[in-house]
């Protein structure tokens, strides 16, 4: 990741924001012998750990693939991100660029146990399903939760201590007030750039700066 000490977050309670609020990871390891090895999986937040500390799984046979447990991974989390066109400014020059927020975050998974793994599990549905009328958790029915235990061998659960992180947060911070207002507007408009998740984040980490 490119160092730019403007854009820099650093700030572990950000960090831990981030992964709550955008759990659909990108899993990254280098395998001696094979090279990079990449996959895609939610993750959650171990709530009840200090520093960050991501739960989550593969299926089979990506623990084998990425040696799991052995190497340092990397789960990649990222934030809204979007282009950002310079005609917003209404300034004379100008340039494009690409707002977003990133982190890369650093550990040796510890693989864990079938029922340590179930039991994570269970928390990744119920992540998802709770803001549903009628959430249908993996243990709804008796039925469900034998399903559930007989499926879990399929997938590999494992624990991570993060023991480094690198994140940026480009949201616009380096441009005039007046100009940041535009584009916060422009991507609330309709349009092929529309996008208010991007404009409320750019909103969110003027208001954070400002703030006494």
């Amino acid at each position: 990741m490119r160092h730019n000490p403007d854009y820099r977050l650093d700030d572990e309670s950000s960090i831990r924001e981030l992964v709550r609020e955008n759990p659909w990871a990108t899993i990254v390891s280098h395998v001696p012998g094979a090279g990079l090895v990449a996959s895609h999986y939610p993750v959650l937040l171990d709530e009840d750990a200090e520093g960050i500390v991501l739960l989550s799984h593969v299926g089979r046979p990506d623990e084998r693939l990425h040696e799991l447990g052995r190497h340092d991974l990397m789960v990649i989390v990222y934030g809204p991100s979007g282009y950002v066109s310079p005609g917003w400014y209404d300034v004379s020059h100008a340039v494009p660029t690409w707002d977003f927020v990133v982190a890369h975050l650093h550990g040796t998974p510890e693989i864990l146990a079938d029922d340590e793994n179930l039991r994570v599990l269970d928390r990744l549905v119920e992540r998802f399903e709770r803001v549903l009328p009628d959430p249908y958790l993996m243990n709804r029915t008796l039925e469900n939760a034998d399903y559930a235990a007989r499926i879990v061998h399929g997938t590999v659960g494992f624990r991570m201590v993060v023991t480094r992180f690198e994140a940026k947060e480009k949201m616009s911070q380096d441009k005039p007030a007046d100009v940041v207002a535009r584009v916060i507007e422009a991507l609330r408009q309709p349009g092929p750039y529309r996008n208010p998740a991007l404009a409320s984040r750019i909103e969110r980490t003027r208001v954070e700066a400002v703030a006494p």
